[in-house]
């Protein structure tokens, strides 16, 4: 069983829907025991950092992630889900992350007006993501700069670059996937971004 981690924030049942769609069995749950008892683990999340940390203190969740995590199943954080592994988050303020992975979250810093005015933040649509080295697993029949979909303003800075497996540009050239052991996470919505997206949710419920 696959658990989708509830803690008020994201958009789970599109989540739900993409690992339903090659059969596999999934929970959205905030039961800690629920987390306990799953293979795998899936932490979504559209919104604010500090609301995000608030949400899961409130359900006593972070043990149980960290607990998962540690004990080596596999984990897939998407978006916010990626950003509140890291250490800090600054957005209104400096903000404890999960400190799972060394790093800070950290907002766009361009002028809006850059190339024209095309590029805006919050940074919204279609980006290409590029392998830094070997494909994660997740990745497996993915194309190389294959096309996702990003809704996001801040983006992870991680302290050991070996775990950055993806990059996009956007003003900056960024980490949009990282690989760490059992952990994987990404920036972009493999759930809103079609085949190659999908094509990630299959191969992480393969793994």
């Amino acid at each position: 069983m696959i658990a989708i981690v509830d803690y008020g924030m994201g958009n789970l049942r599109s989540v739900e829907k993409g690992f339903e769609r090659f059969g596999f069995a999934v929970k959205v749950t905030d039961n800690p025991k629920d987390l306990a008892d799953a293979e795998k683990l899936v932490l979504p999340g559209v919104g604010a950092f500090q609301d995000a940390m608030e949400g899961l203190r409130q359900r006593n969740l972070i043990a149980p992630i960290k607990d998962c995590i540690r004990s080596g199943k596999h984990f897939l954080g998407i978006c916010l889900g990626l950003q509140l592994l890291f250490s800090k988050g600054y957005e209104d303020g400096e903000h404890d992350g999960l400190d799972i992975i060394p790093g800070k979250v950290v907002r766009f810093d361009f002028p809006e007006n850059k190339a024209n005015g095309k590029l805006k933040i919050p940074h919204i649509g279609w980006n290409q993501i590029s392998a830094r080295h070997e494909p994660a697993p997740i990745l497996k029949n993915v194309p190389h700069n294959a096309y996702m979909y990003f809704v996001h303003s801040y983006y992870v800075c991680p302290d050991d670059a070996a775990v950055i497996a993806t990059e996009t540009d956007y003003g900056v050239r960024f980490t949009s996937m990282v690989w760490y052991k059992n952990i994987f996470a990404t920036q972009f919505h493999p759930e809103k971004s079609q085949q190659w997206g999908l094509t990630i949710l299959k191969n992480f419920g393969d793994l």
